[in-house]
């Protein structure tokens, strides 16, 4: 039997959709080559009517039914699925982003949705909703649509319309086998106040759950990279029900981190993330998901957004070394995230990023080739 909204996967082992339906320039500059843009938002502006054909060829050359195929063969069973805000088409909030076009998106991406369910559907995969970039921008990175600005907390129409979204995708695709779940928001940084950020959630557990009953879709909410002490109690709150808690781990964004030799990111994976699993869960009463993570060691790849220095762990290794230790880092890791209700491996496909490229990872044997 194939899994659906009263049988999910038990433990979700399963890998992002990234770069496709919200683009990041460090996971396919071939689309950024020779623009000034830096996200989806200036990519569509600068492109102007040029952007359609170009991104819906995209969508139909970068992940394919034969993905999904490989993917089931491999005994992945779940796929985190990023969405922008635009998804639907206009009407959608105005940024002064958007330039000489009030509505510069392309249209079309909900029938990529569409397509992508019914593929997981026909592979038993489920599907979590990522709403992945917010209007106005919720942490200031490329992946929430527009680079250097964070201000999706400061307008309460950017806030409803998100909510908006998230009812809308729960009404389209309610009842579907394939629909594990709808995440609320990814990554709203550090900086958005822990009130607004539950409040939103509040929100938008209520629209999701006016279409879908805890029976048929989890409820994620990202940590928004604080303590998840900040949300003691929070979860127990009426109408909270099948939720899921997402922490995304990374080992290459902090100097510390940068600073360790491999045995040291070995300990950090392997051992305080272990822990922390266990600790997060308990003390929350719900279960967790590390919905991003890579092998990534290396800044420089994508420091796009990010400032040196790139030193890392992996520089002065040869390449049996190099194998060796990605092949440990991604095993500690694993061992780690087995200990929460599943993990997503950041992303499916990149195209010069062989770390963050999870099939490139199972073909290089970094990762194993089998995941039943």
């Amino acid at each position: 039997m194939t899994p659906g909204p009263h049988d999910p996967p038990s433990r979700l082992r399963g890998v992002n959709l990234g770069g496709w339906l919200v683009l990041e320039k460090w996971m396919t500059p071939s689309l950024f080559t020779g623009l000034a843009a830096t996200d989806e938002t200036s990519w569509c502006a600068e492109l102007g009517a040029a952007a359609g054909p170009r991104l819906r060829r995209h969508w139909d050359s970068f992940i394919t039914r034969d993905d999904f195929a490989w993917l089931a063969a491999v005994g992945i069973n779940a796929l985190r699925l990023p969405l922008g805000h635009w998804v639907f088409g206009p009407p959608y909030p105005w940024h002064p982003a958007y330039g000489a076009d009030p509505q510069p998106f392309v249209m079309g991406g909900i029938e990529v949705v569409d397509r992508a369910m019914a593929w997981a559907e026909e592979f038993g995969l489920a599907v979590l909703l990522d709403l992945h970039a917010a209007p106005g921008c919720q942490n200031g990175f490329d992946n929430g649509g527009i680079k250097d600005i964070c201000e999706w907390h400061t307008k309460e129409e950017y806030i409803a319309h998100s909510v908006d979204v998230l009812g809308r995708l729960a009404e389209r695709y309610r009842g579907r086998r394939g629909l594990l779940g709808i995440e609320f928001l990814n990554e709203p940084r550090w900086d958005v106040p822990t009130a607004v950020l539950k409040d939103y959630y509040r929100r938008a557990n209520a629209a999701v759950r006016n279409w879908c009953s805890p029976a048929e879709a989890a409820v994620v909410m990202h940590d928004g990279f604080r303590s998840h002490r900040e949300y003691l109690g929070f979860f127990q709150e009426p109408g909270f029900a099948n939720v899921l808690f997402d922490v995304h781990r990374y080992q290459c964004f902090d100097q510390a981190d940068k600073d360790m030799d491999i045995g040291g990111h070995l300990h950090k994976a392997g051992v305080l993330w272990r822990d922390e699993a266990g600790q997060i869960q308990r003390e929350l009463g719900v279960s967790g998901i590390a919905g991003e993570w890579s092998l990534g060691l290396d800044l420089k790849v994508v420091s796009l957004w990010a400032e040196g220095p790139y030193n890392h762990a992996l520089e002065n290794l040869d390449g049996f070394q190099v194998d060796v230790a990605n092949r440990g880092f991604g095993a500690a890791q694993l061992c780690a995230f087995e200990h929460y209700r599943g993990w997503f491996f950041w992303s499916y496909r990149t195209e010069t990023t062989p770390s963050w490229c999870f099939r490139d990872c199972v073909e290089r044997g970094w990762l194993p080739t089998s995941f039943r």
